[in-house]
């Protein structure tokens, strides 16, 4: 996410939500049999427009998710959410995956499949529409979300960027 205009978030002040997005099963064969290890995807968000996605692997369960809540806490970014959807369409990628976001009318919901969702909804989105093309691999999947929220920029954001009025963003 080489992106200049994602804004980072410190994670002390905020109360934060978790979502479990995947949890896999690994096995490790030794001579001595199999030893088996879990890997976990989690994605936090404070609902209001900060998300952060992480992956904590151990031994077991309970340990992974809560690994991966605190390396989600770790890369948090902050989305501009205007009146609970998204300011425009997108793309992003990552790996194999393609997302593409587009914004929806107050009341359609989030219109996303598993792993899109729960990063729409840790970051506050409350109606999107959104296709997933490519690889369903979670840990892409949801890679990509992040990446296609963290290109998100808003009027005010854009028209302090060009350094011009808000009005003359939509006219001009």
């Amino acid at each position: 996410m080489a992106n200049a205009n994602v804004k980072r978030v410190k994670s002390s002040e905020i109360e934060f939500k978790d979502r479990l997005v995947a949890i896999q099963r690994v096995t490790k064969v030794t001579k001595g049999g199999r030893t088996f290890s879990f890997s976990a995807i989690v994605v936090v968000g404070n609902e209001n427009g900060v998300v952060g996605h992480g992956l904590g692997k151990a031994k077991e369960v309970t340990a992974a998710i809560s690994k991966g809540i605190d390396d989600a806490k770790k890369n948090l970014i902050k989305v501009p959410v205007q009146q609970g959807t998204v300011p425009h369409e997108q793309t992003g990628r990552y790996s194999g995956a393609e997302v593409f976001i587009k914004p929806a009318a107050p009341g359609t919901g989030v219109i996303a499949g598993g792993a899109m969702r729960a990063v729409f909804e840790s970051v506050g989105i409350k109606d999107v529409l959104a296709k997933s093309k490519g690889s369903s691999n979670p840990h892409s999947v949801v890679k990509a979300t992040i990446n296609a929220l963290s290109q998100m920029r808003d009027a005010n954001t854009i028209a302090q960027l060009r350094g011009i009025d808000l009005n003359k963003v939509f006219n001009g």
